[in-house]
C-alpha cells in the first residue's frame, strides 16, 4: 500500500476523501486546518477554548461508512431553535472528547478508532490560532471572518503567533509516497496548513510527487481574478518548494449557474499558460449538488473521477 497525504480544510477535502477512500492501494492520511472561525467550530472554539472541531469533523466522516447509525449521528446537524441551533453533534462530541482526554489529537484519533475510518485524520497543531492577511488596499484582515469581507487582493498572509504541527503530522509527511493539496479555500484551507512550523521542511525533504487539485471557480474574499498558475504560485511562495502535478476542470457551467455565481463574485478559474510547464491533468470534473445547509445547487469536483486521476498519478 502506498501512505498518500491529503493537505485541506472543510468542503473540498471531504470530498476529495469520498472517492480515494474506495482505493484499497492507497492509505490515506488527511491533514485538516484548524483556523475554521465560522458557525459550530466557532463557538465552541472561543467558549471551550479548544481548535474549532468542523473541519476535521467533516473529514473523518468522509472517510467513516456512510449507512453506519453512528456516522450518521455524528453527521446530524440540530436545526431548531434552541441552546443547539445549528450545531453539530460531532463537533459536541470532539468538544467532550477534548476535555475528557486533555488533547484535541487524542479526541480526533478516539473518534477516529470509534467509527473505524478508512484512513487517518489529524489537525495540523493542537493550537489555537488566528489569520491574519494584509490586502492591496493596506488592510489587516483579522480571521477568516474578516478574510471573507475582503474586497482587495491578498498580498500576504500568516497568522497571530507561530504554531507548530504535531508530531504525527510531520512523521507523515516525511514518510508519505504522495502528497495532494486541495481542492479547498487557497488562504483559508490550504495555505494556514503550511504556516505550522515543521510543515514545508518536512514536504521538501520528501522526494515524492506533490498535487494540487486547482478549485472550479474562484472565492469573493480570497481569490477572485487568481488564474491556475496563479494559486499555484502562492502555495508554492509558502511551501518554499515546486509542485510536481496540477488537476484542473475543463467542463462547462449551466449557464443559470454561472449566473448566480457572478452575482457572487466567483468565476471559474481560468487554466493559463503559465501553468502548462507542470505535469497537468485537465479533465472533466464537474459535479453539480444540493448545499445541506441552503439547499442551493452548488458546483463540486467529481470524487470518483479525482481518485482515477491521482491513483493514475501515483502508480
Amino acid at each position: 500500500m502506498k501512505d498518500i497525504v491529503v493537505i485541506g480544510g472543510g468542503t473540498g477535502l471531504s470530498t476529495l476523501l469520498r472517492g480515494l477512500k474506495n482505493i484499497r492501494a492507497f492509505r490515506l492520511t488527511a491533514v485538516v486546518t484548524i483556523t475554521d472561525e465560522g458557525g459550530s467550530s466557532g463557538t465552541i472554539r472561543e467558549e471551550m477554548h479548544i481548535p474549532p472541531p468542523g473541519d476535521v469533523r467533516n473529514n473523518i466522516v468522509a472517510l467513516a461508512e456512510d449507512e453506519n447509525l453512528l456516522t450518521q449521528l455524528i453527521r446530524y446537524r440540530f436545526t431548531d431553535t434552541g441552546v443547539f441551533e445549528n450545531h453539530s453533534v460531532g463537533n459536541i462530541v470532539l468538544a467532550a472528547l477534548t476535555k475528557i482526554l486533555g488533547s484535541f489529537p487524542e479526541a480526533v484519533m478516539k473518534l477516529s478508532d470509534v467509527l473505524a475510518i478508512q484512513g487517518t485524520v489529524y489537525p495540523v497543531s493542537s493550537q489555537i490560532v488566528r489569520l491574519i492577511a494584509v490586502n492591496n488596499l493596506g488592510e489587516t484582515l483579522i480571521g477568516e471572518k474578516g478574510i471573507e469581507r475582503n474586497r482587495g487582493k491578498i498580498i500576504y498572509i500568516t497568522t497571530n503567533k507561530r504554531f507548530s504541527a504535531i508530531p504525527e503530522v510531520i512523521r507523515a509527511l516525511k514518510s508519505a509516497r504522495g502528497i495532494v493539496f486541495g481542492p479547498g479555500s487557497l488562504y483559508t484551507s490550504i495555505i494556514p496548513n503550511i504556516l505550522a512550523d515543521g510543515v514545508p521542511e518536512a514536504i521538501a525533504a520528501n522526494p515524492c510527487r506533490k498535487v494540487y487539485v486547482a478549485n472550479i471557480m474562484t472565492q469573493m474574499g480570497e481569490t477572485l481574478g487568481m488564474t491556475l498558475s496563479d494559486h499555484v504560485s502562492e502555495i508554492e511562495r509558502y511551501l518554499g518548494s515546486p509542485l510536481d502535478d496540477l488537476i484542473a476542470n475543463s467542463e462547462g457551467i449551466p449557464e443559470t449557474l454561472m449566473q448566480r455565481y457572478a452575482e457572487q463574485g466567483a468565476e471559474p478559474v481560468r487554466i493559463d499558460s503559465a501553468a502548462i510547464p507542470r505535469r497537468v491533468s485537465i479533465e472533466k470534473l464537474l459535479k453539480l449538488v444540493v448545499d445541506d445547509r441552503d439547499q442551493l445547487l452548488k458546483v463540486r469536483h467529481d470524487e470518483i473521477k479525482l481518485a482515477t486521476i491521482l491513483k493514475r498519478i501515483f502508480s
